[in-house]
């Protein structure tokens, strides 16, 4: 059993013989737990303990749990249910390597995946900005374009964008500056996109000519899990 905090509270999820029996979400561990139909004994505990520094391996070494990761140039802290996603993919795809987009709750990490480690990370607040300055889930992809050629005009471009009631172009003018500041990590790349479908931002990076292929991090909990459990022997 893997438990945790996550975005929209506490999720619990049980494996059974390779695959994913419950997954529950809860605003509180207790009442995750009861909801469950057995308790198993063997707990694997997400982002509990010591942050890894990155560059650090996406499979833990040691321990009963799965720390996040943290940086120091650029700060940075990745949660550890974004870890297990990592495990899940390379679990589906090893020896892959190149840039990873995930999507945290109100927060986007891109991280660059090598020789099965989190090299590098640089992480956004652009969906929390999205959400509190009103924008859409589309982005206006003329908007996206203008902030991306010219980010410093971005607090510009989002008050007249406030003032003409386009909620498509806020979206598109900070997914825009996004890009720009990400440039890095994406031009010349392919990007997995770990995000719900239909995830806007694949359609966007892919209109940047940027190829993409988008995974639903909960199709990767199971063989994550697999992957940790096995690493961890529990």
């Amino acid at each position: 059993m893997a438990l945790g905090r996550c975005a929209e509270g506490v999720r619990v999820c049980v494996m059974a013989e390779g695959r994913l029996a419950e997954c529950v979400i809860d605003e509180s561990e207790e009442a995750a737990l009861a909801r469950l139909k057995a308790a198993p004994e063997t707990v694997l505990r997400i982002g509990d303990g010591a942050p890894a520094r990155l560059p650090a391996t996406v499979l833990p070494e040691t321990g009963r749990s799965l720390p996040g990761f943290t940086q120091e140039s650029p700060p940075d802290a990745i949660g550890g249910w974004v870890r297990l996603w990592l495990a899940g993919f390379l679990t589906l795809h090893p020896g892959c390597d190149g840039v990873i987009c995930a999507a945290e709750g109100e927060v986007r990490h891109w991280i660059h995946i090598s020789a099965g480690e989190a090299v590098s990370a640089q992480s956004f607040l652009t969906p929390r900005l999205v959400k509190a300055l009103g924008g859409a889930e589309t982005p206006d992809p003329e908007a996206l374009a203008d902030s991306l050629s010219r980010p410093e005009r971005l607090a510009a471009h989002l008050r007249a964008a406030e003032v003409a009631g386009r909620p498509g172009a806020i979206s598109g003018h900070l997914l825009g500056a996004e890009f720009a500041a990400a440039r890095a990590y994406w031009l010349g790349q392919q990007v997995v996109v770990i995000a719900a479908p239909p995830a806007p931002i694949a359609a966007a990076l892919e209109a940047q000519g940027v190829p993409c292929a988008i995974h639903d991090p909960d199709d990767l909990l199971a063989p994550g899990l697999a992957a940790v459990g096995k690493a961890l022997k529990l």
